[in-house]
């Protein structure tokens, strides 16, 4: 067999998520939701169990509304209800973000290992999120070893222009060394946040983390070979 003709150019750029690939978030995330509510004097309690199910809703405000509308129907706040699940929301950040700067959530393990080697190696690094920036740039400053803020060229949180840059980027990478499925996902993302679609955003994620890890088997595979 001839492995020249399926040659894998080297690898120019790493584009991470942040809630369950830099770190296990989510719980953080509940345990700030329900801060949240009993700042506000509601009696709301999301358990493990709950939260699961919550987070198949793509972003907070959207999952504090389908939770509203589920489990609460009846509940009717004083005033705009949009502006009364933004504030929660806003409140339910700021927890978080405190959470972070005590330390309270470790990065997953080797994660930081190998964002450096890869900055080492010349890589560029970029993150795409659907997360607030507050909580992207909260965890860079607090949970590594020191503020990593500076180490990525690109930061697209929570902000459909800059993650349709990112995913138009990427895709021009992953083009270039014939990663077909890859390229796909990306020019599927690229066109989500061209119009701001979250929720298609939130469902290719998983497909290009798993076209990502068939690339990764390919490589590995060339190299034994």
């Amino acid at each position: 067999m001839n492995h020249n003709a399926f040659a894998v150019p080297p690898l120019e750029a790493l584009l991470f998520d942040v809630d369950g690939t830099l770190a296990d978030t989510e719980d953080t995330h509940r345990v700030a939701f329900n801060a949240a509510f009993a700042d506000a004097g509601l009696d709301w309690s999301w358990d493990e169990a709950l939260y699961a199910q919550l987070l198949r809703v793509t972003g907070g405000k959207e999952r504090i509304r389908y939770f509203i509308d589920g489990h609460v129907p009846s509940f009717r706040p004083d005033g705009d209800l949009d502006a009364f699940i933004a504030g929660l929301h806003r409140e339910k950040t700021r927890v978080y973000v405190q959470m972070l700067g005590r330390g309270e959530l470790p990065l997953r393990p080797g994660v930081e290992r190998l964002i450096r080697d890869a900055r080492d190696n010349g890589l560029r690094l970029a993150i795409a999120t659907t997360t607030t920036p507050d909580n992207v740039y909260s965890l860079l400053q607090h949970s590594f070893s020191t503020d990593a803020t500076g180490w990525f060229e690109l930061i697209a949180a929570a902000d459909a222009p800059a993650l349709r840059d990112a995913a138009h980027a990427a895709k021009g990478a992953s083009s270039s060394v014939g990663a077909i499925p890859l390229t796909a996902c990306l020019r599927d993302l690229q066109l989500a946040a061209s119009a701001a679609d979250w929720n298609r955003i939130a469902t290719l994620l998983p497909q290009i983390d798993a076209a990502f890890i068939d690339l990764e088997r390919f490589v590995e595979m060339l190299r034994e070979t």
